[in-house]
């Protein structure tokens, strides 16, 4: 009886995980698109030219009003990938407004490469603005052997675990945090 009650248990377990790992895939499929544009898509199904006609020009004039009220936002892929790049290193949500995961394209934003602005050594680490605005602080004890310079060249790159190493003027990586 209890090998009986075992195997049930790891049926009714693994029933639980199929479900939950179902309902896991279903939310990260593509949010859901607004509803105007749903709308103009929806037009495309209507037989007669006439009416489908009409359905596209008030769909559109919809499109259009919700556009102006700011309600509903469009953004290109070069667009979207200029504003992942500004939002590089940030520490903020994955509310996936510009795409994500698997089936964003291969935009996902690795690296940004830049120039010194300003720098300024803080207890013996350093605190670099790069010519975009972005400001970086040194995380870790390493010393550069050239110090930061306006003009030199930087890159940041995505490290493990959510952390980031800067590159300044070809020198070996310093771990760093963006603050602004």
């Amino acid at each position: 009886m209890n090998a009986r009650f075992g195997l049930l248990m790891c049926g009714a377990a693994a029933t639980l995980g199929l479900s939950a790992a179902a309902d896991a895939q279903s939310r990260k499929q593509a949010p859901s698109r607004p509803q105007v544009f749903e709308a103009l898509i929806g037009c495309r199904s209507i037989a007669d030219s006439a009416a489908r006609l009409a359905c596209f020009d008030k769909a559109a004039a919809s499109m259009e009003e919700a556009a102006s009220k700011r309600d509903l936002l469009l953004v290109d892929r070069q667009q979207a990938r200029e504003a992942k790049r500004g939002l590089f290193g940030l520490d903020l949500p994955n509310l996936n407004l510009f795409g994500g995961g698997a089936d964003d394209g291969g935009d996902e934003i690795k690296s940004i490469e830049s120039t010194v602005a300003s720098a300024s050594n803080v207890g013996n680490t350093w605190v670099v603005r790069l010519a975009d605005g972005s400001v970086w602080r040194q995380t870790d004890g390493k010393i550069l052997a050239i110090p930061p310079k306006a003009g030199h060249k930087v890159k940041v790159l995505k490290a493990a675990l959510g952390s980031f190493m800067m590159r300044v003027n070809g020198q070996p990586a310093v771990r760093v945090k963006r603050q602004i």
